[in-house]
C-alpha cells in the first residue's frame, strides 16, 4: 500500500464516523490546500514534508514514524542521531534487519532500562 492510499484509507475510515475528516477539513487543519491533499492521496504528487506528515499523523491518530517511513523519509531527530555515528548505526541496522520483532523490542527495552 502506498503512502497516499494509506492516508486516504485511514482518513475515510475516520470520516465514516465523523464528518470532520473530509479532505477539505483535514487539509485545512494541517495547513494545506484540499486539492493538494487529494493529490497526495491519489499518488499524483510525492509525499509532503516531514512537518506536514507529522501533522497528518497527529490528525489521523497515526504514528508519525510509520507515516514517515511509508513516505520514504526518516525523521530529522533520527537523522541527527545517525549523523553523529554513521558507521556504527549502519552496522547496527544491517545486523538487525532480519532479527524478529520480539528480539528488537527486547533490545530497545534493555537499552531504555539501562540493562545492557
Amino acid at each position: 500500500m502506498t503512502f497516499g492510499e494509506y492516508i486516504r484509507e485511514h482518513r475515510e475510515a475516520l470520516k465514516s464516523v465523523d464528518r470532520r475528516f473530509s479532505v477539505r477539513q483535514v487539509a485545512q487543519r494541517i495547513g494545506v490546500e484540499p486539492a493538494y491533499l487529494s493529490k497526495i492521496e491519489r499518488g499524483d504528487v510525492a509525499p509532503p514534508s516531514e512537518a506536514k506528515i507529522r501533522a497528518l499523523a497527529e490528525e489521523l491518530g497515526e504514528d508519525s514514524d510509520v507515516l514517515l517511513a511509508m513516505a520514504g523519509k526518516v525523521s530529522s531527530d533520527l537523522q541527527e542521531i545517525i549523523r553523529k555515528r554513521p558507521q556504527l548505526f549502519a552496522e547496527l541496522i544491517r545486523q538487525l534487519k532480519s532479527a524478529p520483532d520480539h528480539a528488537l523490542l527486547r533490545i530497545a527495552r534493555d537499552v531504555r532500562d539501562g540493562d545492557w
